[in-house]
């Protein structure tokens, strides 16, 4: 550990990088299970990529904030230890491709030395928190979220409640009721608003719940119109709890939380939410927000400013930039094809941003980046440097600037390659249909696969990566969605499966489509209020010819990119479960979260005292419940059926109902008497747990029995 340097590093990202460099050694010298290393390294932001024995690395970056240096030097860790590009997600994350496992430590100490942390950015965690980029700055906002963005991520990060879920918790929060973070498709989404309370103003959020993409996507229904700012974090945090205790966790398809409310329903879910919410340590958590001064620099007398297209430049200004409800003070929309930016680039912008803007960087939800308080004369300047350094397309988050995850670039679930199709369909906008870039609000996006990286069933036009067989071959394709995304209203709807088509025939169907709208559409009729208005049925008709397979060229068997037939190779994602372990290594996992009680009862954390402890009893009952083969998938589960399975059977010294005891959580808020007690009791339960399971392996001769398959991790 000496090699690294944690003189800039905070003491919980130092304990992370030492524990994640400790586990690296431990995995590569044959000490921990591989299964078990990944599901570790996942929650620090260690993803498996497409090619073997690489990785890529993800970072954690709160509604997509960064400041110059930030971009800085996640620029100079790319281009030192991986291929030297920047990829903006979806996520308003920077992902880097091609990381070495053992690098990984040492990329994260020097990422932390600028305050940028990889701790749950993947994994069964709560996500990044996006939010729309405009936050702060938006003409229509009511109030400015960032700061309840920033609390929440705070909160949430390195918690116990949710480290080790069925599933990932994505949260959003829109800066206006336009719903431009789109948190209609989240397990949490946030909508700012404003009441006169007593003749006061007071902050508050709409609250949608439970929404999602995906193969089967799910719109978030309304649980609350008004909610208190102070009371954001209780509601997250119950939920949660009620999650992880109910949620599915050995069906990976079904462990999201859309699944779980649709098992429950809304009102048994949040019943459930009001109980655990009685017993919470914190009832409410207050949000201070300070008005912070923004230092933008002072302009030289002259500014640099050499001769540019003007017809250019003034179509960039009028797609790219808008006036922000600060008035004379201008953001600018910087439009990354595909997401990517080389760190050379990074580097060039991130200096122009310190000497000429706020020192705050957005990510965008496209892929974009976004430039705040700028000054007029700076935007001429501004569009010289991205010309410069080849971002100097107009027509951002327009029908031209098209989402697209990486696909089979690098993600092991990709199908078909969604970045070369991207390009493609950008550049037919581009010189066929350039009037649609200012005059549409059709958005395109594609995703390599189902899964919806690209958000692709967010789009008025989107697409996800499929295939095709044709006698002994197969077709890379590409399943049409239609109908989705926001209106200008706000209101969210997911897309509708149309037609699969071969991949290379896309762009005749973006030419079919847009053709047809233009010929047909009622006056100013929008593309979605079109697609509802014909139906499903028109749609699939107009692109059934495209989908004829009888005269196929031999290029509809190449992908995009490719020059060679397809094969299709999908590998396993690794948002899954732990698929082999032994009963032994689980019982030490209870044994371990009993450790972390400890240590969090001693420095008066009463709250995760209390949640590693009622871990530990799950733990621990699972355990014993996988030596005899019983089928273990939720926390609640797990409690019913050790009451059957030992205590009823008289197999264990605990009298009385089990789910009861351990569930002494719910009664009342942690203090330190209860805390005190309820460990201990969790220490005995763990004790005999070790105790029952020696017996039996005297009946095995030692031989510890190996679980297979994906059961949970609790």
């Amino acid at each position: 550990m000496s090699a690294f340097d944690f003189s800039k590093v905070s003491e919980a990202a130092r304990k992370d990088i030492i524990e994640l460099d400790r586990r690296i050694n431990d995995f590569n010298s044959g000490k921990e299970d591989e299964e078990r290393f990944k599901h570790y390294r996942l929650t620090r932001g260690v993803y498996g990529q497409r090619q073997f024995g690489v990785q890529m690395f993800r970072t954690k970056i709160p509604y997509g904030k960064l400041t110059s240096d930030q971009l800085a030097q996640i620029a100079n860790v790319s281009e030192k230890y991986t291929n030297g590009n920047l990829h903006l997600t979806t996520r308003q994350n920077i992902q880097m491709h091609y990381v070495k496992l053992a690098d990984s430590p040492a990329i994260w100490t020097e990422l932390a030395s600028a305050g940028v942390t990889a701790r749950e950015a993947c994994g069964n965690t709560v996500r990044n928190i996006t939010a729309s980029p405009t936050a702060g700055v938006d003409p229509e906002e009511p109030f400015d979220v960032s700061p309840y963005v920033h609390a929440v991520f705070e909160y949430f990060l390195r918690n116990p409640i949710c480290q080790d879920m069925g599933r990932k918790i994505k949260p959003a929060f829109s800066a206006t009721e336009r719903d431009s973070a789109f948190t209609y498709f989240h397990d949490f989404g946030f909508i700012p608003r404003l009441r006169i309370v007593n003749g006061k103003e007071v902050r508050g959020f709409k609250v949608v719940l439970a929404g999602g993409l995906g193969a089967v996507p799910f719109i978030a229904p309304t649980v609350y119109d008004f909610m208190e700012t102070d009371q954001i974090i209780p509601f997250m945090e119950a939920t949660i709890r009620v999650f992880d205790r109910y949620g599915e966790r050995e069906k990976r398809m079904k462990a999201r939380m859309k699944f779980l409310l649709q098992k429950l329903g809304l009102e048994n879910f949040l019943e459930l939410i009001e109980v655990e919410r009685r017993s919470l340590l914190n009832q409410s958590v207050p949000i201070e927000v300070e008005e912070q001064e923004v230092i933008v620099p002072e302009l030289p007398e002259e500014l640099p400013v050499a001769d540019i297209d003007q017809t250019r430049y003034e179509f960039w200004k009028n797609t790219n930039t808008f006036e922000q409800k600060q008035k004379g003070w201008y953001a600018a929309y910087i439009r990354v094809p595909l997401g990517d930016i080389q760190a050379e680039e990074a580097r060039q912008l991130a200096a122009f941003i310190k000497k000429y803007a706020a020192d705050d960087i957005r990510i965008t939800v496209n892929q974009g980046l976004l430039v705040r308080y700028l000054r007029p004369e700076v935007l001429p300047l501004l569009y010289q440097q991205l010309e410069a350094i080849g971002y100097g397309e107009g027509g951002a988050d327009s029908i031209a600037d098209v989402t697209a995850c990486p696909g089979t670039d690098t993600c092991a679930l990709g199908v078909t390659n969604s970045t070369g199709l991207a390009d493609v369909l950008s550049q037919t906008i581009q010189k066929e249909y350039p009037a649609l870039i200012t005059d549409s609000e059709i958005k395109i996006k594609i995703s390599g696969c189902m899964n919806a990286c690209g958000q692709h069933m967010a789009a008025q036009i989107g697409f996800h990566g499929s295939s095709i067989k044709r006698d002994n071959m197969v077709i890379p394709a590409m399943q049409v969605v239609l109908g989705g995304g926001v209106s200008p209203e706000g209101k969210g709807s997911t897309a509708d499966k149309v037609i699969k088509l071969p991949t290379k025939r896309i762009p005749d169907a973006i030419r079919a489509l847009l053709n047809d709208f233009a010929e047909h559409k009622n006056g100013g009729e929008i593309f979605n209020d079109f697609y509802q208005r014909n139906g499903k049925r028109y749609f699939y008709n107009l692109l059934k010819p495209l989908a004829e397979l009888d005269e196929l060229t031999e290029t509809d068997f190449f992908d995009w990119g490719q020059n060679e037939q397809y094969e299709q190779e999908i590998g396993v994602g690794e948002c899954a479960g732990v698929s082999l372990d032994v009963v032994g290594t689980i019982i030490n996992d209870a044994r371990e979260k009993i450790e972390l009680a400890e240590d969090a009862l001693e420095t008066d954390e009463l709250a995760a005292a209390v949640y590693h402890a009622y871990t530990s009893f799950v733990i621990g009952a699972k355990a014993l419940l996988l030596s005899k083969d019983v089928k273990c998938n939720t926390h609640i589960g797990i409690l019913d059926s050790f009451q059957e399975a030992y205590i009823n059977a008289g197999e264990f010294p605990l009298q009385g109902d089990f789910a009861s005891y351990v569930l002494r959580i719910n009664e009342q808020q942690p203090n330190t008497q209860f805390t005190t007690q309820y460990l201990q009791d969790a220490r005995a339960f763990v004790a005999n747990v070790i105790r029952i399971r020696e017996d039996q392996l005297q009946g095995t001769a030692g031989v510890d029995k190996l679980v297979i398959g994906n059961y949970y991790k609790a």
